[in-house]
């Protein structure tokens, strides 16, 4: 006989959202392993005393967590999500008949909170993932990469000279559609101003020249915003905190750095940072060592080596680094040269013999590009009639060597990575920190920053960090149990076969 189902809606029905969530499912084992309870302390100095009650710190950060975990980035969008699935509000703690928070309280709240709250519960993750085991610390991969700010490229203002600040704000805005202009200019007085030197702006110049000359098919020459904006010039008074930076065959955009460190056992991450776009990484790897080594120490860690590509190199980072007992391995810079060819350098005297015999002896140590340089020069006499003048010196009239003073460090870095450990690190590495990039921009959340700011851009970046190691951490704790499970299940038929071998030796025949 054919079935046919009537749907009828029940006027009252028994449901416990405990009993329809399976035992095995993310959200429910989440759960239980998840105690967030302490952001009731540390989160009860940023409210009243009266007044209607709030939404509950631990509410709000499992709806971010779920956020970055289902690759939402848009807090309407979210809440929606999460009220069409059982397990979330399973993992909620909200019943079927319960409405979750308005999608405006959760942005609210992000910025109520402090970005020390965020880093504390990462933190808390880590340990976590500390106590399973899962961090070794012993070696460190570090990487970075910009991730694109809430802001576009068309709202850009122009810096101008201070005295002409109040006028230029009067007039049109310079390289900007009218349609894309921002509300408000949130930007201080300061970063209005135009800071540049007439030497870099002078060289600036000459690129956006040459770049309009030869390039105008590389990704982003329609948008003439992109094409001639620098930093030096432009400010986005959308977000001040953004910076225009680019990727070789990217457009320019506005973004932000991350930074981020990753335990080459478990591929957990143990630092993430927010820099300003405009940051090299050679200078904020001393600041992230810091705050790494620290943290790694208060989770009973030794940490020993650390891994990172070219664009970490320096000398003074090489010297920074073992002081502070690290071993680096980071490849060197592209521009870094031991020394002119064919010359040969005298330690014991301190001065380069070029290929004629003739001293290049050293004369002092100056700042240059900001690092610091040992500079040696030869007398003019001693070229004045050189055979190999033309080539050496060209129109030059004497040998002119400028090196940096970490030139021992330098050596010592180049010869680690040179090693087959070297190599091997290298692989490490590449294997380690750079698809962990891959899984945060693509499918943890973390393709824009959604907020405003570089301490919003913080906390996004710690909560899309603490969820990439909440989900390794419980796939970690699953492979266990079945591991240990399938153990015990070899031991009992290692057993059980031990037991049938003595009966058939010890029974008569």
């Amino acid at each position: 006989m054919q079935g046919k189902k009537v749907y009828q809606e029940k006027l009252f029905s028994s449901f416990q959202l405990s009993k329809r969530v399976p035992k095995n499912n993310f959200y429910r084992r989440l759960r239980e392993v998840l105690d967030l309870s302490f952001l009731y302390k540390q989160t009860d100095a940023y409210y009243g005393t009266c007044g209607q009650k709030s939404i509950d710190p631990i509410v709000f950060y499992k709806l971010c967590l779920v956020g970055y975990l289902e690759n939402i980035i848009s807090d309407r969008q979210l809440i929606e999500h999460c009220s069409m699935r059982l397990d979330i509000l399973y993992f909620l703690g909200f019943d079927i008949d319960e409405d979750l928070p308005w999608h405006s309280t959760v942005s609210r709240t992000r910025q109520l909170f402090p970005e020390t709250i965020f880093e504390q519960v990462f933190t808390y993750v880590l340990s976590m993932c500390v106590e399973k085991g899962m961090v070794a610390g012993h070696s460190q991969a570090m990487d970075s990469a910009p991730i694109k700010a809430n802001a576009s490229m068309d709202s850009l203002e122009l810096k101008v000279p201070e005295q002409e600040l109040e006028t230029h704000l009067q007039k049109v805005r310079y390289q900007s559609r009218p349609d894309r202009k921002a509300k408000g200019n949130k930007a201080p007085k300061q970063q209005q101003i135009i800071t540049a030197s007439e030497q870099e702006l002078q060289a600036l110049k000459s690129r956006n020249k040459n770049w309009q000359e030869n390039q105008d098919q590389r990704p982003g020459a329609s948008n003439k915003g992109a094409k001639y904006t620098s930093n030096k010039t432009h400010y986005s008074p959308t977000d001040p905190d953004a910076r225009i930076s680019v990727k070789p065959g990217k457009a320019r955009k506005l973004n932000y750095h991350n930074n981020i460190s990753v335990d080459t056992a478990g591929h957990v991450i143990t630092d993430v940072k927010a820099y300003h776009a405009d940051q090299k990484d050679s200078q904020i790897l001393q600041d992230a060592t810091k705050r790494l080594k620290q943290r790694l120490r208060d989770q009973g860690l030794l940490w020993r080596n650390l891994l990172a590509d070219a664009g970490y190199s320096s000398g003074e980072n090489y010297a920074f680094l073992e002081k502070e007992n690290l071993i680096s391995y980071i490849p060197k810079h592209g521009t870094y040269k031991g020394g002119p060819e064919g010359f040969t350098f005298c330690k014991e005297e301190n001065y380069w013999l070029c290929p004629q015999g003739r001293k290049v002896t050293f004369r002092k140590q100056k700042m240059v590009k900001n690092s610091l340089q040992n500079h040696y020069l030869t007398r003019r006499s001693d070229c004045k009639n050189c055979p190999i003048k033309q080539d050496c010196i060209g129109k030059g009239f004497e040998k002119k060597i400028g090196i940096t003073v970490y030139v021992n460090e330098y050596e010592r870095n180049n010869k680690r990575v040179a090693s087959k450990l070297g190599r091997y690190m290298k692989g490490k590495r590449q294997s380690t920190v750079e698809p962990v990039f891959g899984i945060l921009t693509q499918f943890m959340g973390l393709r824009k920053i959604n907020t405003i700011g570089i301490q919003q851009a913080n906390k996004v970046m710690h909560m899309s960090a603490t969820a990439y190691n909440l989900k390794k951490l419980l796939k970690f704790v699953t492979k266990k149990a079945e591991t240990m499970a399938n153990q015990a299940n070899n031991y009992f038929s290692i057993l059980i076969n031990t037991i049938g071998l003595f009966r058939s030796l010890l029974s008569p025949k």
